[in-house]
């Protein structure tokens, strides 16, 4: 084995600082450097748009994609705070497009400004905006436009200010930020995949009722418009999960409550399919590989139809005269 001569002294160690902390390592944050990492920053400032509506603040949001391969998120919410902040000694726009770890999501547990949130907790604003050839931000608040365009993580100032500010109608407000991916961070393509973009935004639609999502293909020579809204939330998901199939029951059962600050939903209905499925979500993220929430409901699902079972006699005779039939013989204990 050959011996590596190079010298590891104090002088070894050193810091990204600034865009270098995403731009050199995107995958650290996105969890890729191709195509999945290029859609996660999308839903990244999605999710601040969908935030601001679960709140009560607006309920559209539109996305559009560009010919030059731009994404644009628009939101009617309460417009993203940009002025001086007293505490931090910054501009909040700094704070928010120029720094990991600061935003609005962080007071939560002080019953701040966010009763719930779906992004990256103060990543995502920020490490989409180092990662990209260039992003434009507008925000409309206090009756002011403000204005904001950088380049490749660097702020680029118009008329010689880093921060446009112009009146504007007071009764308007809410946030507007089109970027483009910078192909030198994601290697594979920053082209993204309409369906995926599609089912993603229907998805979110189902998991927020009273939220209209509309995505717009701009591309095209004829633009092509969807629009997502479903005020049936997680129980027109399931119907839209079963069309086709036969049913049972003729809706889907529904149960929710709230323990501890902790909300939970569930919409179920069985079909005539051999295999199950399961989407488990938390604060809107599909969580694939489980958890305990997952853990729990299977389990409280199997004890809740055993007990029923138990005080059912006649069920319980049913169920064997047909599973001998099928089956030959079976046990219940």
């Amino acid at each position: 084995m050959a011996t590596n001569t190079t010298q590891y002294g104090n002088d070894s160690i050193s810091q990204l600082k600034g865009a270098d902390r995403v731009r050199k390592r995107p995958g650290v944050i996105f969890g890729s450097d191709g195509l999945d990492g290029c859609e996660h920053a999308v839903f990244e400032i999605l999710s601040n748009s969908i935030d601001e509506a679960r709140e009560g603040h607006g309920n559209l949001i539109t996305l559009t994609y560009y010919e030059d391969k731009s994404i644009e998120v628009e939101d009617f919410g309460r417009g993203c705070p940009m002025d001086w902040n007293p505490v931090e000694k910054r501009f909040n726009w700094e704070l928010v497009f120029c720094e990991l770890y600061a935003g609005g999501k962080y007071n939560n547990l002080d019953g701040g400004d966010y009763e719930f949130s779906l992004g990256l907790n103060g990543l995502g604003s920020c490490a989409t905006q180092y990662a990209s050839e260039y992003m434009d931000v507008t925000v409309w608040r206090d009756g002011n436009k403000y204005t904001l365009h950088f380049k490749k993580g660097k702020v680029c100032g118009k008329k010689g200010k880093e921060l446009l500010v112009e009146p504007a109608d007071r009764k308007k407000t809410g946030t507007t930020i089109r970027w483009k991916a910078d192909n030198t961070i994601f290697k594979e393509t920053t082209t993204y995949n309409f369906d995926v973009l599609a089912q993603r935004l229907r998805e979110l639609a189902f998991l927020n009722p009273g939220i209209t999502i509309i995505f717009r293909d701009e591309r095209l020579e004829t633009p092509k418009e969807v629009t997502y809204k479903f005020e049936g939330g997680i129980r027109h998901y399931v119907t839209f999960l079963n069309e086709g199939k036969k049913i049972m029951p003729a809706e889907p059962i529904y149960i929710s409550g709230e323990t501890e600050g902790v909300q939970m939903e569930v919409a179920m209905q069985y079909n005539d399919n051999y295999d199950e499925k399961i989407y488990a979500y938390v604060n809107d993220i599909n969580t694939k590989e489980g958890g305990t929430h997952l853990d729990g409901f299977k389990i409280a699902l199997t004890v809740t139809l055993n007990r029923f079972l138990e005080k059912n006699e006649k069920l319980q005779k049913r169920l064997l005269i047909k599973t001998a039939a099928k089956n030959g013989a079976i046990a219940i204990k």
